[in-house]
């Protein structure tokens, strides 16, 4: 009896060195992500294994910049109260879900389209879409309607094989418009034959579609037709069980749009600190208490997103739209107010 109880005890003090040797990347993923990154002293964001502008992509001066980065930085300063604490870990496609999973990023936003068999099957958790990415058509602007009407009897470069051709075909063929299909198994060669003149329009990922302009000889000269094709809710995803990160992560966001329909901006934030308009603007830049401790980060931690980063208007036109190179018109990623989907939630 005495030697099975000292073997039972050896077990159990067996267990607990085993459990006191996992690394914090492992806790992280049964619960508390903050205090894991707290204790880290840094957040460990996915970035890319080359350049998918104009989300992420490295700068001459070799520094990560675009839109998901921005949004990597905004994560960063909600947890630390400056960017400098963000490490950018560079990750192919295939390679998001293992990432996270095994601890080497703490949140993947990454153009990543919320699916229920990613919702469900991964071991995942997704904040609220961030950006709705559309599939588009671009058309020559000489045309003179962004109509797909215009394109009957025209033709559609499209990528052989992909949901694109597909949606395109289903798309046309529901509104009873003609129009003839040539395929290419590489993106290069279809963006090659639609500058070429092979086919009238190109059909592509909005933001995509955005960057091929831009390589044009004259972007101008291009536009995009007036109605997408369909349309995928990009989030940010997280390791399942932890809903206070995932509760970060989605008022980080919200952050950005309240502070946008407010009219709060990284250059005026200060004014607003100051003489807020009402107990909205004081909850969300901590004149007020609150919104951090329910958190568990700083009551300025609002208040820093902005005025590091900028609300959701700055982030978009700085990296997608009007002071970008891109010039992508906003859409449907402008806040309810402005006809997009947007809508931020009520921060009481």
């Amino acid at each position: 009896m005495i030697r099975k109880q000292k073997q039972l005890l050896n077990t159990v003090a067996g267990c607990l060195v085993a459990l006191s040797l996992v690394p914090a990347t492992a806790t992280a993923a049964n619960g508390d992500t903050l205090k894991a990154v707290q204790d880290r002293g840094s957040l460990l964001c996915s970035g890319h294994n080359g350049s998918f502008p104009p989300f992420v992509q490295v700068t001459d001066d070799n520094k990560w910049s675009g839109y998901d980065i921005d949004y990597c930085r905004a994560m960063a300063v909600a947890v630390f109260g400056t960017d400098e604490k963000l490490k950018v870990v560079p990750i192919s496609w295939a390679q998001r879900f293992p990432s996270l999973q095994s601890g080497d990023v703490d949140i993947i936003i990454k153009a990543t389209g919320w699916t229920m068999g990613r919702d469900t099957e991964l071991g995942i958790q997704f904040s609220r879409p961030y950006f709705v990415g559309a599939t588009n058509v671009m058309m020559p602007k000489e045309l003179g309607s962004t109509s797909p009407d215009t394109l009957e009897g025209g033709s559609l470069c499209a990528n052989a094989g992909t949901s694109t051709e597909r949606l395109a075909a289903n798309f046309f063929k529901s509104r009873g418009i003609e129009i003839e299909m040539i395929t290419f198994e590489k993106s290069e060669e279809t963006r090659e034959a639609y500058f070429a003149g092979r086919c009238d329009s190109l059909v592509g990922w909005g933001p995509n579609l955005a960057v091929t302009r831009q390589a044009a000889e004259n972007p101008d000269d291009h536009v995009m037709m007036d109605v997408a094709l369909a349309l995928e809710p990009e989030s940010a995803a997280m390791r399942q069980g932890d809903d206070n990160w995932v509760d970060i992560a989605n008022w980080m966001f919200a952050a950005t749009w309240i502070a946008e329909a407010n009219g709060i901006t990284s250059e005026n934030v200060d004014e607003h600190k100051a003489n807020p308009a009402d107990s909205t603007v004081e909850k969300l830049l901590g004149v007020t208490p609150g919104i951090g401790e329910r958190l568990g980060l700083s009551d300025d931690w609002a208040y820093n997103v902005i005025k590091q980063v900028g609300n959701s208007a700055e982030i978009f036109d700085n990296n997608i739209g009007a002071d970008s190179v891109y010039k992508l018109d906003r859409g449907l990623n402008a806040l309810w107010s402005d006809g997009g989907v947007i809508v931020p939630m009520i921060l009481d």
